[in-house]
């Protein structure tokens, strides 16, 4: 297996650690609203490269965190004259809901920033205790970006370059800092916000360090894989190995692994644009199944563009894939005979060809669009050469190799009926009538049909409103 690390910029035969296991951390989601679409690439993306590695027969520890302490959560809480703690947790159930409709494994841990407040001050204190770190008169504490010799390894940048060249990189408060590049570890507290208790004043950490420690915490001092979307690079990442290096004097990551950018209709999403979609907002047209298709149709490391026309050219492929396992499910069960013949064991046997080909599609910088690819071959096969006249244990060789490798990819190749926010408005416009004209059986009817199918129904003076359970 090969991997694209970002460190040394060239494809590298992965090599773990432990023989057998495999430790990953991924940057997780800021919780102060509903996750866009962007937030699900790097998601779905290495929950595949995850589910992959355990098809191989790996043991993976795999950590996400939720950062759920930030000045926009601030902000929400504010807003909404609620604690913060009431935000983040709100946005993390409804983080996990979008998860579970992606298919996306939950991590074998997933920390919160406010949980690991003792380990970053831990760490920072370590940092001082180096000299890698110091406190200004009003209790910040700032990381002494050019005592580590090899900053600016993992984003290529050049200290000096970003000094002149990139004021709008340099953190607020230059006057109290030392060098213009350093940056904040912990922030004094303003008025109305979330503050621990510290040796250097009240306040919260900066955002770098909670990754240091959780990664440190529940993986140890060095890892396999830390991975993130691209715009993590810098100075996010780099950050971390700044902090992580000093504090534990050791390699932080073996392997970066970063997603490209996704775009919607060729511009970068952006919500002042008015092209910025949150995954529920998905959810209401399409099965979240096909926006994880969609997601890897193309290699994680190439820009995606995220269009209509792509998403119904996605519907139409996954389609594909679900109508060739229903045909052969018919067949399996409407056959007449149950045992291969001859040379559908030969057949069958050869079938091992197509997972060798997505194998190696996947050991290739996990090549989704390629594995997905030897997919569609199969399912091709399929639709050609398992027909009435085939055995029922033929058949049901065939579909277990195409879902055998769907689900090392996390997609779902089971039909199951669509419900969308169009169909429950339209039951709702159909129980309205039936009260209308007194018929309350009916109405009566579709409530149960919407409760069985997870819809809640709520009627209120502005009308009826709804929610999925």
């Amino acid at each position: 297996m090969k991997v694209y690390n970002t460190l040394t910029k060239k494809k590298e035969e992965f090599v773990p650690l432990v023989p057998g296991k495999v430790s990953m951390y991924v940057c997780g989601p800021t919780v102060y609203n509903l996750i866009h679409i962007g937030n699900a690439r790097p998601m779905i993306v290495f929950d595949t490269a995850r589910r992959y590695m355990e098809y191989k027969g790996y043991e993976v520890n795999y950590v996400s965190n939720f950062t759920d302490v930030d000045d926009k959560i601030i902000k929400k809480a504010m807003e909404e004259g609620v604690s913060a703690d009431e935000i983040s947790q709100r946005y993390i159930a409804e983080c996990k809901k979008d998860m579970e409709g992606m298919n996306v494994k939950p991590a074998t841990t997933h920390p919160l920033a406010t949980r690991e407040i003792d380990g970053m001050i831990e760490m920072i204190s370590t940092l001082m205790e180096k000299g890698y770190a110091y406190a200004a008169e009003d209790g910040t504490v700032y990381f002494r970006t050019r005592k580590f010799s090899e900053y600016g390894k993992l984003s290529h940048k050049n200290l000096d370059d970003l000094r002149g060249g990139n004021r709008s990189l340099l953190v607020s408060g230059e006057e109290q800092k030392e060098d213009p590049l350093d940056f904040v570890l912990w922030k004094p507290k303003k008025e109305g916000e979330p503050f621990w208790n510290s040796p250097w004043c009240e306040g919260r950490p900066g955002w770098h360090i909670e990754c240091s420690v959780m990664s440190k915490k529940y993986l140890g001092e060095e890892i396999d894989i830390h991975a993130g979307g691209e715009d993590l690079i810098f100075p996010h990442h780099e950050n971390e190995i700044a902090q992580s290096e000093c504090c534990n004097g050791k390699t932080f990551a073996r392997y970066w692994l970063h997603n490209a950018f996704l775009n919607i209709d060729n511009r970068k999403m952006s919500k002042s644009l008015g092209n910025f979609f949150t995954v529920r907002e998905i959810s209401e047209k399409y099965d979240l199944q096909v926006l994880r298709f969609f997601m890897l149709s193309a290699h994680y490391r190439s820009p995606l563009n995220f269009s209509a026309e792509l998403m119904e050219a996605s519907k139409n492929g996954l389609e594909r894939i679900i109508n060739a396992v229903e045909n052969l499910k018919f067949l399996i069960q409407n056959t007449p005979v149950k045992e291969m013949t001859g040379e559908e064991e030969k057949e069958a046997a050869a079938l091992s060809e197509y997972a060798a080909r997505f194998d190696a599609a996947m050991d290739d910088d996990f090549n989704t669009a390629d594995a997905i690819s030897v997919i569609f071959e199969l399912v091709k096969y399929a639709n050609t050469n398992v027909t009435e006249e085939s055995s029922a244990a033929f058949a049901e060789a065939v579909k277990a190799q195409i879902e055998q490798l769907a689900d090392v990819l996390g997609l779902i190749v089971e039909k199951k009926e669509e419900f969308l926010d169009a169909d429950i408005e339209k039951l709702i416009e159909e129980r309205q009538a039936a009260r209308k004209e007194k018929n309350f059986a009916r109405a009566d009817e579709i409530r149960d049909i919407l409760l069985k199918k997870g819809i809640v129904l709520k009627d209120t003076r502005e009308g009826v409103k709804w929610e999925r359970a």
